[in-house]
């Protein structure tokens, strides 16, 4: 920016307006319809694609935990906060015996999950892939996510865990966290 142009924006000492105004600031009605216009269209993208937005708290099918989704690097991961019991999976739903022994506060369950289809930008995606920890069996599996708002309007998180195709797999269901807000 060169002196002159410093000088032109540079506030009068008796003023708070600056001397050069843009001409969509010169009518203050105007700036204000942008403004609310582009507040609008922002909360109508962000309500329509937060229905299908996995990132945030759900607790796992069985119960037994409170699970955060977010960002890691470019994927998304899933990471334990809190736990809340200890059922099995197996029918029935006894005392889990985890075949691996370390505390599950803290443990990472969903890693490297990414967008199926990011081939275009201005939609957001509603399907993602990635990888499932089951600490019951020690085993990791592949796995398809996505959220339904079908069974439940605060959605539900479904992970479709496979071997080899996902064809021969098991879905689960995890129900969103209600926000304090």
């Amino acid at each position: 920016m060169t002196a002159r142009a410093a000088m032109e924006w540079a506030l009068h000492p008796l003023d708070t307006k600056p001397f050069m105004t843009t001409p969509s600031l010169q009518r203050p009605g105007r700036a204000f319809g942008a403004a609310l216009l582009f507040a609008t269209a922002f909360a109508a993208q962000a309500q329509s694609s937060s229905a299908s937005d996995p990132r945030g708290r759900w607790v796992t099918a069985n119960g037994n935990l409170e699970v955060e989704v977010a960002p890691c690097g470019a994927a998304l991961c899933g990471t334990v906060t809190k736990v809340l019991g200890n059922r099995s999976m197996a029918p029935g739903g006894g005392e889990m015996q985890a075949a691996d022994k370390r505390p599950a506060l803290g443990m990472t369950l969903l890693k490297d999950f990414a967008p199926v289809d990011a081939a275009d930008p201005a939609r957001p995606p509603t399907e993602w892939t990635g990888q499932i920890y089951n600490r019951e069996n020690g085993k990791l599996y592949s796995c398809n996510m996505s959220v339904s708002t079908a069974g439940n309007a605060a959605g539900e998180l479904m992970l479709h865990a496979y071997v080899g195709l996902p064809l021969f797999g098991k879905t689960q269901r995890w129900v969103r966290v209600a926000s304090n807000d």
